[in-house]
């Protein structure tokens, strides 16, 4: 199938499927006598598996990796675990940071909305942060 075709079929630019290409996400298509790119079909559910993969928040790297572990013939599914079982822990690390910072931020926003302008220290850049 021509790249267009891949593109419609996934609901991707051919610009996406390119650059998956050169990443290595995608195996090299085969070229036509005419030079146009001819992907196999089992392309689609491997863009459909980027895809769903970068909507769990895989970076290409990680997406990649699982590819690598099923070009060689080996059924991903316990490093897809592993992968997500680390994207888990990085996300409650992530909300954990934001939580605490959301939280000095309420404090330095209350401070400000309660304060007078007019009696702030002129020795400082500003009294609230």
């Amino acid at each position: 199938m021509r790249i267009g075709e891949a593109a419609a079929a996934v609901g991707m630019t051919t610009k996406a499927i390119r650059f998956y290409e050169d990443r290595g996400l995608l195996p090299p298509a085969e070229r036509s006598a005419n030079g146009y790119r001819d992907y196999a079909h089992d392309t689609v559910s491997r863009l459909e598996f980027i895809r769903r993969s970068q909507l769990a928040g895989l970076s290409l790297t990680q997406i990649q990796g699982i590819l690598r572990v099923r070009d060689n013939g080996i059924t991903p599914c316990t490093h897809v675990r592993d992968v997500l079982g680390k994207q888990l822990l990085d996300l409650d690390r992530q909300i954990a940071e934001l939580t605490a910072l959301r939280a000095t931020v309420a404090e330095h926003y209350a401070t400000a909305e309660a304060a007078d302008p007019e009696c702030c220290d002129a020795e400082q850049i500003c009294s609230y942060v």
